[in-house]
């Protein structure tokens, strides 16, 4: 059976400043009061801060993330609508309702609600009952929805979350990661910028009860439009938000704070330290050429790579780092090449951790190569790797 490698290309140094060894920005002279940590500019996807990113914490009510991204799908393929009606159920009234003393609509036990005012009822109020009214309609019972999220997890690409449920209410099953919540977040507002504003109003209203947002961000005024918080005995307190400022827009996700006054602040400090403290520059211009890939059996031994949409990555102001660009792809690349093939990933790092992943094309054609040549190229893949 043919073997393949996944071979390092290149080593681009780009050397901004020659500041070689020095330590990563976002661990030099600053740090948060959290035990998971992952800050991101959300236009490049730049890793800004990131501490245990990839431990597997309680979702939390950070569940409903992933509960409005199922219900956003189904209105976005017509599954439902907004002034679709969903029953109470006895057990969405007495699991997430006034009974339960969580945080709630209000929602009154064997009436109708609108889908609308579902959505309205978990992105402002996070409302435990909307979440369940929600699940129960959409899948027929909770548990069915709870596993509609886990797949949606991993058709996003999320491979460690797990739901048992809608609300996020305790459970085992119910895990996530502070990078997931971050790729999550960053999926709601690409996929459906059309139902953001929710998470921004700043009250709701129902069963003539008037509920405030309870995400203790947006009356600060800073910039933040969204997302959620959540608390767990085991994993402390949570917050999920977005900020938009000055042309940048950070997405963050953090857990293990000791209280919610601790995680207001906290989520405040780094949001400004991030905003204040990168700046955006371009390492490779659209369409410029990165680096070469060697082909396998063409009339041309090698295949110019792009990024294709210009390369940007938000670096610190004034605090300089030594980044590496290499281009990972699966070696031999075999040949007919044509223009925009998608053959591997240009990794950005710093000393410490990968700051951006790009995916590269290929840029040029090449064409099946004599029998000569191509024998020449399976001697050499032979001694490849015998070596």
């Amino acid at each position: 059976m043919h073997r393949r490698i996944l071979a390092c290309l290149a080593v681009l140094a780009l050397l901004l400043h020659p500041a070689f060894g020095q330590q990563p920005a976002s661990q030099a002279g600053f740090d948060v009061k959290a035990g998971q940590v992952y800050l991101i500019e959300a236009g490049t996807g730049t890793v800004l801060f990131a501490r245990n990113e990839d431990q597997v914490v309680p979702a939390a009510s950070l569940a409903k993330l992933m509960t409005m991204a199922v219900v956003f799908k189904a209105l976005a393929t017509g599954e439902t609508g907004l002034d679709t009606e969903y029953p109470v159920t006895e057990h969405a009234w007495r699991t997430g309702g006034a009974p339960s003393r969580t945080a709630t609509m209000f929602a009154a036990l064997k009436s109708s609600v609108r889908v609308e005012d579902l959505i309205r009822g978990v992105t402002v109020q996070f409302a435990n009952d909307a979440c369940i009214i929600l699940a129960e309609g959409l899948a027929g019972s909770e548990t069915a929805f709870a596993a509609r999220m886990t797949e949606e997890a991993r058709a996003l690409g999320l491979a460690k979350s797990t739901f048992a449920n809608a609300t996020g209410l305790p459970d085992p099953q119910n895990r996530v990661t502070m990078r997931e919540m971050v790729q999550l977040a960053r999926h709601l507002q690409q996929a459906y910028p059309q139902r953001m504003g929710y998470y921004t109003e700043a009250e709701f209203e129902w069963n003539r009860i008037k509920q405030r947002n309870r995400n203790p961000l947006l009356a600060l005024n800073i910039g933040v439009d969204g997302f959620v918080t959540g608390f767990s005995e085991e994993g402390g307190y949570s917050i999920v938000a977005s900020i938009r400022r000055d042309g940048k827009h950070l997405l963050l996700a953090m857990g293990g704070l000791e209280s919610d006054k601790q995680r207001v602040e906290e989520t405040r400090r780094i949001l400004e330290w991030g905003l204040s403290s990168f700046e955006r520059r371009t390492l490779f211009k659209e369409g410029e050429a990165i680096a070469e890939a060697s082909v396998y059996g063409g009339d041309a031994g090698k295949v110019p790579l792009v990024a294709g949409d210009r390369v940007d990555v938000f670096l610190p102001v004034d605090n300089s780092q030594r980044l590496t660009a290499r281009v990972v792809y699966t070696w031999p690349i075999r040949a007919p090449v044509e223009p925009g093939m998608e053959v591997g990933t240009l990794r950005i790092s710093n000393e410490k951790q990968v700051l951006r992943e790009v995916p590269v094309r290929t840029a040029g054609s090449v064409g099946v190569g004599t029998l000569r040549a191509r024998a020449l190229d399976a001697l050499l893949e032979l001694l490849f790797f015998w070596i």
